[in-house]
């Protein structure tokens, strides 16, 4: 069950958000100030957070950026364009202006949530039981972390994304070009058998075919 918590000073429309939150089977969590937010921020992790504005303590401008990844609907009676457009800017994943239609506000809920989740999906790519997480960069081979260099980790991540199809050396090139700006041609093939060589110290299968004159790709083969 997913927790969203609702930062508003106003006792009624908070109340009201928690009540309809709850109806529809959310866990929720309620701050009346910012300074209360950000302490409760310190200990909790809700999956989506509700932020007024005005609030007593840190506004909810100070709080923003203050909050991380967490997708955050501001829900405010500032109208004003230019105000709703520097707060996406700085990092709100929506905005929504008091007076609201509630089932207009849980659709938004649903839609960031949805991309929330889907988001999350996509930071850990597996294939067998080879895992890599995206965001922390670790890649393990069943219980058992491999350490990989940034050029090795960004060929695994392409080829992982890409799995059974061969990927050209071209392709990989430019692909991991932002990520790796050393890796050339002529060193590509050292970085393959160097990941290569790494995955089977492991698990003892080669799961990194070269497929001549083209490129390579991510194969299950019997060890």
């Amino acid at each position: 069950m997913e927790t969203i918590l609702v930062i508003d000073d106003d006792i009624n429309i908070n109340n009201m958000l928690c009540e309809t939150l709850q109806t529809e089977g959310y866990n929720v969590l309620r701050a009346y100030s910012g300074t209360e937010a950000e302490m409760l921020l310190s200990d909790k992790k809700p999956d989506l957070i509700l932020l007024d504005l005005m609030l007593p303590g840190l506004s909810g401008e100070q709080l923003l950026p203050k909050i991380g990844d967490i997708p955050v609907i501001v829900v405010s009676a500032k109208a004003d364009t230019a105000n709703k457009v520097g707060l996406l800017l700085a990092g709100a994943a929506d905005y929504i202006t008091k007076p609201f239609e509630t089932s207009e506000l849980l659709a938004r809920i649903t839609v960031q949530l949805r991309n929330a989740r889907s988001n999350r999906r996509t930071d850990v790519l597996t294939f067998e039981n080879i895992t890599l997480h995206t965001d922390t960069h670790k890649v393990s081979v069943g219980s058992e972390e491999v350490k990989l260099t940034r050029t090795e980790f960004a060929i695994l991540k392409l080829l992982m994304l890409n799995a059974e199809q061969v990927v050209a050396k071209l392709t990989i090139l430019d692909k991991i070009s932002l990520d790796t700006p050393d890796c050339t041609e002529d060193s590509l093939k050292i970085h393959i058998f160097n990941l290569r060589k790494k995955l089977k110290a492991v698990c003892g299968k080669d799961y990194i075919s070269a497929v001549w004159g083209i490129g390579f790709m991510l194969t299950s083969q019997e060890k």
